[in-house]
């Protein structure tokens, strides 16, 4: 079996990777919070888990993966403050809390569908598991790491020497409002494990504890639902960079504490997606979804060929200009595909090369490399690049076999008139300077005698 390495972050080394069991990989990654649409941001975070796992399955391995549904505690603050975000989209969307997650759920789902993310094993929402998220609670305290304030059960971090291990943060210098409010908690870095909901609560979702009626902690659910369907210590545990601070350090140390083991062996975070300059957030309010990409006649995919031009371990800057250029090369490599015959014979050649790059820590945009290489070796014949450029995307995730040639968008028809009126009035530089804005978009105009043509760029 090939090798594969990743860059550790607990380690922060780039590593063999050794699984557990032999052939076998113990995959965790943290899902969405379903509050609301996810942006284009979140998608590429489950986009680069999808091509991880793919990589993994190219080489042999059985893929055991588990995502979390966060459908309850996660607060408008990561100082364990604010509201809870499914509670207070309630309001907004004047829904119960139940049906805000289950409509978000389903959109999430969609989406990922849409960016050809294969689906994990098992989807587990963080309300299937609060019986073992109180028991987990239960062995914490049993063990002396949680103590009581005003709103909650919270864990003591000072009781552990190597909090922190995962960020590397000098936490010790951090102080009342550096991250968190203090309130009554010990220690800057303590975190809730349980919830009081307030008096006269109007939530949809609370339970009753041995602490007292309210709700789970954020981080408790990937513990539990890790442990439960994984076991502990398991092999990878993915998420977002913005989660190496608190939330995957918190569940590391309620997860060694509670059951004095390793929680993963291995941990790989995904830079952000960026726009002027900042991260995308959906608290923002100015995320882009695959909805706008739709609105636009942009294909999903193409954010996904976007997504591959960039290595996850650094930002992925994003433009319209970017994503429409992705989708005209999207388009152009499936058009062209599209040509070749079928029954070709795959390339070890360059299945050899691909798959020495995309095993050294998923390299997306050197493994993209060799596809538009193949394109143009000329010594290979036309339905070979097609069989060996098709059994590559079976990590890379296009879904180039099912690819069909899009329609013209209508804005474009719309240019190309206007375009057509512009060369009738004999206005000839608005009709260049509108064929150039057509080319800029993917699209060739082609004149004949007394009508013109619309094709893609080729």
């Amino acid at each position: 079996m090939n090798k594969i390495y990743l860059s550790n972050t607990i380690t922060k080394k780039k590593e063999e990777f050794i699984p557990i069991k032999k052939n076998r990989v113990g995959f965790y990654s943290c899902g969405p919070t379903v509050y609301a649409y996810p942006h284009i941001g979140n998608m590429r975070t489950y986009i680069m888990n999808d091509i991880l796992k793919r990589t993994f399955v190219f080489n042999g391995y059985i893929v055991k993966h588990i995502m979390n549904i966060t459908d309850v505690g996660h607060l408008t603050s990561d100082a364990d403050s604010g509201e809870d975000k499914l509670e207070k989209a309630k309001l907004k969307e004047k829904k119960s809390a139940w049906d805000i997650a289950k409509y978000y759920t389903d959109i999430f789902k969609d989406y990922s569908n849409q960016l050809n993310i294969l689906p994990p094993t098992k989807y587990v929402r963080a309300t299937d598991c609060i019986k073992q998220q109180i028991k987990l609670v239960k062995i914490l305290d049993k063990k002396g790491y949680i103590y009581k304030t005003k709103d909650g059960m919270y864990f003591d971090t000072s009781k552990l020497k190597d909090y922190g291990k995962l960020s590397g943060q000098d936490l010790k210098s951090l102080k009342a409002g550096a991250r968190i409010d203090m309130a009554d908690k010990k220690n800057p870095t303590d975190f809730s494990v349980w919830k009081f909901s307030p008096e006269n609560s109007q939530r949809d979702m609370e339970w009753k504890s041995p602490w007292g009626i309210g709700f789970p902690g954020w981080h408790l659910e990937c513990s539990v639902i890790s442990t439960k369907y994984l076991s502990q210590p398991f092999d990878i545990h993915t998420g977002g960079i913005e989660h190496i601070p608190i939330h995957h350090t918190n569940e590391i140390a309620q997860s060694e504490a509670a059951y004095g083991k390793k929680m993963a062996n291995y941990w790989i975070h995904f830079e952000h997606l960026i726009m002027r300059e900042a991260k995308m957030s959906k608290s923002s309010g100015d995320s882009i979804t695959l909805n706008n990409l739709k609105e636009k006649n942009i294909n999903p995919l193409a954010l996904r060929y976007l997504t591959l031009q960039t290595h996850y371990s650094k930002h992925l800057e994003f433009s319209w200009d970017s994503l429409n250029a992705a989708y005209i090369a999207y388009n152009k490599l499936g058009n062209k595909l599209s040509t070749f015959d079928n029954n070709g014979t795959v390339n070890m050649k360059y299945i050899n090369k691909f798959n020495s790059v995309i095993n050294d820590d998923i390299n997306t945009p050197q493994a993209l490399a060799i596809i538009w290489t193949i394109m143009k070796d000329d010594n290979i014949k036309d339905e070979d690049k097609k069989a060996t450029i098709y059994s590559i995307d079976n990590v890379l995730g296009l879904n180039l076999e099912m690819y069909e040639v899009p329609e013209i968008p209508t804005n474009i028809i719309e240019l190309a008139d206007k375009r057509w009126q512009a060369k009738k009035n004999k206005e000839w530089d608005i009709a260049d300077n509108l064929r150039k804005e057509i080319f800029s978009k993917g699209y060739t105009i082609k004149d004949l005698a007394d009508k013109y043509i619309i094709i893609a760029n080729d």
